[in-house]
């Protein structure tokens, strides 16, 4: 076996017991040991890709972050932004829905979740990421809403990503309907559309 086929599969094993340590263990709890001992590896193999848990705690952020990354243009486009507000309403808590999904689905994905929100040293993998996507989302909004200032789409872009992310935290901290909680959260974003529409006029 290829050297660098080998490096990736050991990669990928490491990643693969931190986030099924991180579903039995938690933030706080999971070490670099745990994860040796999970995967079968000495921890000089570990620390040869991950110096420290966090650096395992970044990887695995960055790796939901895209998952769920991946779904908003499959949601949100310049045409559902310039639609009547319950199409915009039912694409957000769509995207809301899917998003929990994806990251329930994740191994670890709650606690990754978490790390992402409280560890300092995680935090920017999720700060770069949302601002990103706002970039991405104000040049959607741009061609919805041409003559609004591209700071408030920015602003509104931002926001609407920070509310829906946010609702997907509240369905995993407290025993709420994800269907009820989607469509609060989609209704408050998308009521600010009607503003920039009028804009147009």
């Amino acid at each position: 076996m290829p050297a660098q086929q080998r490096g990736t599969e050991t990669y990928e094993l490491i990643l693969k017991a931190a986030a099924e340590l991180l579903a039995d263990v938690g933030i706080e709890r999971l070490s670099t040991n745990m994860v040796c001992e999970r995967a079968g590896l000495t921890p000089p193999a570990l620390y040869r890709y991950f110096p420290n848990k966090y650096a395992l705690l970044c990887e695995l952020g960055k790796r939901l972050m895209d998952k769920q990354n991946e779904l908003i243009p499959r949601w949100i486009t310049a045409e559902v932004l310039a639609g009547p507000v319950p199409a915009i309403e039912e694409a957000l808590a769509g995207l809301l829905l899917e998003t929990y999904a994806v990251t329930e689905e994740m191994p670890g994905g709650v606690w990754i979740l978490r790390a992402l929100r409280a560890v300092p040293t995680v935090q920017n993998i999720r700060l770069d990421s949302h601002a990103m996507v706002a970039e991405a989302q104000a040049g959607l909004l741009a061609e919805a809403f041409p003559n609004v200032p591209q700071e408030e789409l920015m602003l509104a872009g931002r926001v609407a990503i920070d509310m829906i992310y946010a609702g997907v935290e509240l369905l995993f901290d407290v025993p709420l309907n994800p269907q009820q909680v989607a469509k609060v959260s989609a209704a408050m974003v998308a009521s600010y559309l009607p503003r920039l529409a009028a804009r147009q006029a």
